[in-house]
């Protein structure tokens, strides 16, 4: 297969470049645009979930040696949720490389949370498969970079956190709303919003309302301790 610009341009934002640029072409390619002669790249996600999975937990074991298995699960999860995967692929402009159906792209699908978390798993996948665990590893660890520095303040409860963060203020607890809903009813994407009494509001977008207000709740406290 020969490359297109796109996907050199975004081999070079990954820092790995595909001996078989198929397999990267593949991950890029969601399930509205799969047909007969096009795999998307679900089961690329399935693996690259497990890829990343085996990394961040080998990471953390090896930056802190003394901590619990109470300590490391949080700190686990906020590294290889979905929200954390959208973000890297954001971050790297995974979202304008998507191979997307006609539906998906109108809906605004190169934003969507869901839609990028899959996409970076199924890229890992594809670096795997590409070059091997070392490679796929040195790709996880490249993108996700401060992140696993910093996963302790990102490990924190974002919904209870900014309940906190009010309180403290003598604010009442923070408000949610659904303010929208997309997708089949197999596969919603949720909208909440995230509201304090003064005004001050986030929202987000996830596939089941608890990651959205989670998400929107982060996004909000995010701001406010960046203002403060």
């Amino acid at each position: 297969m020969k490359r297109s610009a796109a996907l050199a341009d975004l081999e070079a934002r990954l820092g790995h470049r595909f001996a078989d640029p198929r397999l990267l072409n593949r991950a890029l390619t969601h399930g509205s645009m799969s047909g007969p002669k096009r795999e998307d790249n679900q089961r690329l996600e399935f693996l690259g979930d497990r890829v990343l999975g085996l990394v961040m937990a080998e990471a953390l074991l090896e930056r802190d040696p003394g901590a619990a298995e109470g300590q490391l699960a949080p700190r686990y999860n906020a590294l290889v949720r979905k929200e954390t995967c959208a973000e890297v692929a954001r971050d790297h402009g995974i979202g304008e490389a998507l191979k997307l159906g006609r539906s998906e792209r109108l809906s605004g699908g190169r934003r969507k949370m869901a839609l990028l978390g899959d996409a970076m798993e199924a890229v890992i996948a594809a670096v795997y498969t590409d070059a091997g665990f070392d490679a796929a590893k040195a790709l996880i660890l490249r993108l996700w970079g401060a992140r696993i520095d910093r996963v302790e303040e990102d490990a924190r409860d974002a919904k209870t956190a900014l309940q906190e963060w009010a309180q403290g203020r003598g604010l009442p607890p923070p408000s949610y709303a659904e303010t929208g809903r997309t997708g089949p009813d197999h596969q919603p994407v949720f909208t909440i919003e995230a509201r304090l009494s003064t005004g001050e509001s986030a929202s987000a977008e996830a596939p089941s309302k608890r990651q959205a207000e989670q998400s929107a709740a982060a996004t909000l406290l995010a701001r406010l301790e960046g203002g403060a």
